[in-house]
């Protein structure tokens, strides 16, 4: 029989950004929490940070910028002296020559030659001329943005890396949420009065935040900062389970308390709790709620794509000065290549050695997810050779970190089941919450995970659903443009825009 010995105001599932964003916050309140983690190690998530013989790993490179002053004043909050200005380049890499993004004009034109570079321009102006007005896929939607040619050239390859399926398969969605504030126009004017010299402006985040040229990161990766967090949670008598998976789920309808049973090393823990926040995979959940839901079957059709680095630790201090690089090339599987002292100095222990990331997009249990390190290890070492970025000799070292369900979806059916389950989880359960990325099935920015969290705890203190959570980030656009931590006056209208006003006013 499961120990119930944690009788809790709010239980929460995932010690994520989502998850120990409202743990953090409830605990300053005065609330009493228990977090659930299955990991035995990391809290974080995808923005934990792992270590290996002094060796840190930034699980797909975590820069930390925001809009949201609330969101930066939280970030200072629990780390307030450990962060650091980091410079920002990054590279794309496409049949054997670097292309620096944000775009340079003149590289541009040299790499792909005066004949290539027409066909570009010439089919911008086509998509521009003659739209496609049935806009489905992500292929459409950037097509019309930028021409077939870009597409094929600067987008093709690498999403399909990424995401497994052809681009006329995956939402338009997807695109809209991650691309809509890149202007070919305006990369291309900005690389070209860079080039002349005649913008020595440094590109703060007045522009996408795909243009940044710095960032703020804790010294010691995203990590960090997560830890930080669950520690404030403990100091103040709250628990964080650690290696503790979901079981069962279900309310009693007489008190309305939930009882949730985790799993851990020690048997079976039962938490009852008033609220429950999820950020686990809405799928997972799903499966765990007794009795089970309606919408179980369309939850099961939701679809995640997986990931893995592999770390290699080379000689030399340096052997390239991005942070990362995208690889477009067809002739090796992975994606981009994260340098690992270049996100911070600190996250590599010997000055003689470099530390990079080859990043690989996967399904949990195909080929890659399930060959061995060393054979990873191996691959990792021969695509370095082929893309000339080391020798495979001066490898002294490797290391593979595996995430599961990095990425949710956008198929063609993931919006309606989102909403199906959504809805009827929203009329049973008002005090079952769903936050962050996985929790609501949207590719959601770390600091759009931590604000879902934030309303979220608004809402379980003001006893009603004041803030409609999934109206964060609903445009799908990629919010990142303008100054980091924008005026209060220029928060609130974040927070309180038509879309995120309190539902009793919207009602008046």
């Amino acid at each position: 029989m499961p120990q119930n010995d944690h009788n809790v105001d709010v239980a929460i599932i995932g010690a994520g950004p989502a998850g120990l964003t409202a743990a953090y916050l409830l605990s300053k309140k005065g609330y009493s929490v228990s977090v659930i983690e299955k990991d035995a190690v990391y809290v974080g998530g995808i923005s934990r940070t792992v270590e290996l013989d002094g060796f840190r790993f930034d699980i797909g490179g975590h820069r930390f910028f925001s809009k949201s002053k609330e969101v930066v004043d939280l970030w200072n909050e629990i780390l307030p002296d450990d962060f650091i200005v980091r410079p920002r380049m990054s590279r794309i890499y496409y049949e054997g020559k670097f292309y620096s993004y944000p775009l340079r004009a003149f590289e541009a034109l040299g790499n792909l030659g005066l004949w290539r570079s027409t066909l570009c321009m010439a089919s911008f102006a086509k998509a521009k001329l003659f739209p496609n007005r049935d806009v489905r896929s992500f292929q459409d939607w950037t097509v019309n943005a930028f021409g077939h040619k870009l597409f094929s050239i600067f987008f093709k390859t690498y999403t399909e890396k990424v995401w497994g399926m052809p681009c006329d398969e995956m939402s338009a969605d997807w695109a809209a949420q991650r691309i809509k504030g890149l202007s070919l126009w305006g990369a291309v004017t900005d690389g070209l009065k860079r080039s002349l010299g005649l913008n020595k402006r440094p590109n703060d985040g007045m522009a996408t935040k795909t243009l940044l040229e710095s960032f703020r990161y804790p010294r010691l990766g995203p990590g960090m900062m997560w830890e930080a967090a669950r520690d404030f949670v403990l100091a103040r008598g709250n628990s964080v389970l650690m290696a503790h998976s979901l079981g069962q789920l279900s309310q009693d309808q007489a008190s309305g308390r939930w009882r949730m049973t985790a799993n851990g090393p020690d048997g079976e823990v039962a938490i009852t709790a008033g609220h429950v926040i999820s950020s686990a995979p809405m799928r997972e959940l799903a499966g765990r709620i007794q009795p089970q839901p309606a919408t179980l079957g369309q939850a099961m059709d939701l679809k995640y794509r997986d990931f893995l680095t592999v770390a290699l630790m080379v000689k030399g201090k340096d052997i390239f000065p991005d942070n990362w690089i995208y690889i477009h090339d067809p002739k090796v599987q992975v994606g981009r290549i994260q340098n690992f002292r270049s996100w911070s100095p600190e996250m590599v222990p010997d000055p003689d050695l470099a530390c990079v990331g080859l990043e690989y997009f996967c399904f949990e249990g195909d080929g890659l997810w399930s060959s061995s390190d060393a054979d990873l290890i191996e691959l990792a070492k021969k695509e370095m050779a082929t893309l000339g970025l080391c020798n495979p000799d001066d490898v002294v070292g490797g290391a593979v970190v595996r995430q599961e369900k990095a990425y949710p979806v956008y198929d063609d059916g993931y919006a309606d089941n989102v909403l199906a389950m959504r809805t009827e989880l929203q009329r049973l359960y008002p005090t079952l919450h769903l936050v962050g990325r996985n929790g609501m099935h949207r590719y959601n920015n770390q600091d759009h995970a931590m604000m879902t969290a934030m309303l979220t705890v608004r809402n379980i203190e003001a006893g009603e659903q004041l803030y409609d959570i999934w109206a964060v980030n609903e445009d799908a656009e990629y919010h990142e443009a303008g100054e980091e931590g924008q005026d209060a006056a220029g928060q609130r209208a974040a927070l309180a825009s038509e879309r995120l006003v309190p539902n009793r006013l919207k009602a008046a």
